[in-house]
């Protein structure tokens, strides 16, 4: 591998179908860092995308699958959600989306209207959720892993057995508070495989734990760049993700950092 590397055009792009042991590392940020080896890392040569099994991205990139028009962002931001602690930047990431989204374009459910049945009513008649909530998950029933809203939980296994007919991408801002804790590794992985098979195209979500104050970066960057194109395009979300997650790292100030908790849990899965 040469640290040299092209700034003038965007690296390729790689799916990662991890099994076992393997499925639980960050391969997308495998590398040497340092200051005596900048740019020994896998971030700096490919954009990656996970794929839970080769059949999910194989089905996903039929021609037929990626011609399906945007049809509206549902939000659903849960800042005080009742039994669980306080998330007050996922308000900041409703100010941002609504900054580059048109209103027209956005269905804003925050606060107590994030109710069950209106965040299941908001998916099956949009394409497009960023669900900036508390999520659960079940490790001995993966199925009943959860979304915290409002009134309760919405459990996966309740998602994969509704008809989303236009869905086609998910931003899960989600995440459990109890940083540490080993079982939050999967979290995302888990959420987001069962959004693929609920008929999301591609999902960004997080491996383990994140920071509050580190998603509005994220989101504001994601957004600002899907929607400055006249269509929004949810293939381009892996490579959207990619540039965001370069330019978290410029804002914390970290250029050869050991400080991996900040950007490396971001993800794209699918498509």
């Amino acid at each position: 591998m040469s640290p040299k590397v092209s700034h003038t055009t965007d690296p390729p792009r790689i799916w990662w179908c991890a099994t076992g042991p393997l499925a639980f590392l960050p391969i997308h940020t495998a590398g040497i860092y340092g200051k005596s080896a900048p740019g020994y890392n896998t971030s700096n040569y490919v954009v990656s995308s996970y794929t839970p099994t080769l059949n999910a991205i194989i089905n996903a990139t039929q021609p037929r699958e990626l011609l399906r028009k945007f049809q509206g962002l549902l939000v659903v931001s849960q800042p005080n959600t009742p039994g669980q602690s306080p998330l007050p930047n996922t308000t900041v990431e409703m100010t941002h989306i609504k900054k580059h989204v048109l209103n027209k374009f956005v269905y804003p459910l925050e606060g107590s209207v994030g109710l069950v049945k209106s965040v299941i009513k908001g998916m099956e008649s949009h394409s497009w959720v960023h669900l900036a909530c508390h999520t659960v998950q079940n490790h001995a029933e993966p199925t009943k892993s959860t979304f915290c809203l409002h009134d309760g939980c919405l459990e996966l296994s309740t998602i994969i057995t509704k008809q989303f007919p236009h869905a086609d991408f998910a931003f899960l801002s989600a995440c459990q508070t109890a940083t540490g804790d080993e079982k939050l590794s999967e979290e995302a992985v888990h959420l987001a495989a069962g959004l693929l098979l609920a008929g999301y195209h591609g999902v960004i979500a997080t491996m383990w734990s994140i920071k509050d104050e580190d998603v509005p970066v994220i989101t504001d960057h994601v957004y600002s760049e899907l929607f400055s194109d006249t269509e929004p395009d949810s293939t381009k979300t892996a490579l959207t993700l990619h540039h965001a997650v370069k330019r978290l790292r410029e804002v914390k100030g970290v250029k050869y950092d050991s400080a991996f908790l900040s950007w490396v849990p971001f993800i794209h899965v699918g498509v």
